[in-house]
């Protein structure tokens, strides 16, 4: 009896990407939008609160909302990277429910952080444009 010959199985036709290729893509990219959007914008408009070019106190105490906000961003991409390392750096969804950390208590926590973020730039710039930014931010967020 001659039995069949079962192909090896396919290799998948994607691509794989280097383990240094997701941590990089998201840092600049966390980078362009969070940071250097908002500065942009912020050069469009008046700086309220600013004093020789430079941001006032009240302007610095928004600050406040910044720094913990990278802190947190920090912790929700090591959560899901130690969740699932695999899916992590190929850009894929997680087949496991995230549930400690930030998770526990929000099923997007990073939505909150980004508005953080962008009201934080919004009082620390002084500025509408940035501020309409966050509205913007947050009415996609809404809608999503």
């Amino acid at each position: 009896m001659i039995t069949p010959k079962v192909p090896d199985q396919e290799q998948s036709q994607r691509g794989h990407f280097p383990h240094w290729f997701a941590p990089t893509v998201l840092a600049v990219a966390f980078l362009l939008i969070h940071v250097a959007a908002p500065w942009g914008l912020s050069l469009l408009s008046t700086r309220y609160g600013w004093v020789d070019v430079r941001p006032g106190l009240w302007n610095l105490l928004a600050l406040i909302l910044v720094v913990p906000g990278l802190v947190f961003t920090i912790w929700m991409v090591t959560v899901p990277y130690r969740a699932s390392p695999d899916t992590f750096v190929e850009f894929q969804q997680s087949k496991k429910l995230i549930t400690p950390g930030p998770y526990a208590f929000s099923r997007n926590p990073m939505y909150v952080v980004e508005l953080g973020f962008w009201f934080g730039w919004a009082l620390f710039y002084g500025s509408i444009t940035v501020f309409v930014g966050f509205l913007l931010w947050f009415a996609l967020f809404n809608f999503v």
